[in-house]
């Protein structure tokens, strides 16, 4: 008897396992009922939110919470508004310029496209509740180089649009400095992202993430950036192999024979 119950109790725990996991992979995606496109106007909502109850205090080089006498960030003239698509749903994302970058004496590259390599300093901290804001869960004060095709943020690549390279800090003769790389007076600022355009829960490498579905703020120092970055060194700039003009390249396939690897990353399309 015992033996029969056993089994019935293993048949019933599959059935209640099929249906709920995914028919193809086996794992239940515990997202399936949001709504992208209300959560990105959610989003909105409290960033909008969090940009009203902060300023920018420059002698700390930091937001803080709003107090009497001082600008909301919401109403800083240095704040941008960035629009950009994604999986066909509309966000904005909000950049704030404390320094746009100036790389001269060291030639002007302009400001870098949305598929070019960027070396920076940056920050990361998500906006908790609309208005905390939660402990820095990735940084680093050297600087790092970052590609579009391996960055996790993808807000990244509208913000960094907005700002400049630095310079490489010389001796006073002219000479190489004598010490570590150093760049100087790279463009510097904040970015205020929605979650759709950093760890989405559409996709599914972000489920197990702490920071899935949460909007985020970073500080970012960009120091320098690789014009033109042609990531599949097919001699067509990345930025230029956007067939469809969205602003995302991982949604480009125009080689029937290679379907799923994106015309920026294959080389037999320019």
């Amino acid at each position: 008897m015992n033996k029969i119950k056993n089994i019935f109790l293993l048949l019933l725990l599959g059935v209640v396992l099929f249906y709920a996991c995914d028919d193809q992979t086996g794992f239940q995606n515990p997202f399936l009922d949001i709504d992208h496109e209300e959560l990105a106007l959610a989003d909105n909502d409290t960033l909008v939110k969090f940009l009203k109850t902060h300023y920018y205090d420059s002698s700390l080089d930091s937001v803080k919470t709003l107090i009497d006498g001082k600008t909301p960030l919401f109403e800083d003239d240095k704040l941008e508004t960035v629009s950009a698509v994604r999986n066909e749903i509309d966000y904005k994302l909000y950049v704030y310029r404390t320094r746009v970058g100036d790389p001269s004496p060291d030639t002007d590259k302009g400001f870098p496209s949305i598929a070019d390599s960027v070396f920076t300093k940056y920050s990361g901290q998500a906006i908790v509740n609309g208005s905390d804001l939660g402990s820095s869960f990735d940084s680093n004060t050297n600087g790092a180089w970052f590609s579009y095709s391996n960055l996790a943020v993808r807000g990244w690549s509208y913000g960094f649009e907005l700002f400049k390279g630095g310079y490489l800090k010389k001796e006073a003769n002219g000479d190489p400095f004598n010490g570590p790389i150093t760049y100087l007076n790279g463009g510097k600022g904040v970015l205020f992202i929605p979650s759709g355009l950093a760890y989405t829960s559409i996709n599914p490498n972000n489920y197990s993430s702490s920071l899935v579905n949460a909007n985020l703020m970073f500080y970012v120092e960009l120091l320098d950036f690789v014009k033109d970055t042609d990531h599949d060194n097919d001699g067509t700039p990345s930025a230029d192999e956007d067939a469809n003009g969205d602003g995302d390249l991982t949604n480009d396939f125009s080689d029937t024979d290679r379907p799923t690897l994106p015309d920026y990353l294959n080389p037999d399309v320019k």
